[in-house]
């Protein structure tokens, strides 16, 4: 009969992980979460900001097509000075009752029948004054 010796090995030899080596890797793993987290925050600010510039750049092109296709000769709005959108603040759609506020500027052009207009939308966070 042909009996195997086993070698056991000694409780000291099996290999495992120290507690020292568990709270080092679960600090490594904390400071990226961490770091992931805060690009996350930066992330939607950015993004929040960038949908408002947008909407804001659209609520000024909108204005600006429709004075480009209003009379020169009969509209208040083509009139040299300062004026101002009747609804404001207005929302992302022109509507009354949102953040944005839009005016424009008329001064005369180089003809009689041109005009220099420059249209401004500024806005003010929700919350904010």
């Amino acid at each position: 009969m042909n009996l195997k010796q086993y070698k056991q090995t000694p409780l000291r030899a099996n290999h495992g992980f120290t507690l020292i080596e568990v709270l080092i890797a679960v600090v490594i793993f904390s400071v990226g979460i961490l770091a992931v987290a805060s690009l996350q925050l930066v992330n939607t600010k950015n993004n929040t900001t960038a949908n408002i510039m947008t909407q804001a750049t659209m609520l000024a092109r909108a204005q600006m097509e429709q004075l480009a296709n209003s009379d020169i000769a009969t509209s208040a709005d083509l009139t040299p000075g300062t004026h101002a959108d009747p609804n404001n603040p207005i929302d992302e759609n022109g509507a009354a009752g949102g953040i944005y506020t839009r005016t424009w500027t008329v001064s005369a052009g180089s003809g009689p029948s041109s005009r220099e207009i420059e249209v401004r939308v500024n806005w003010n966070r929700r919350g904010q004054n």
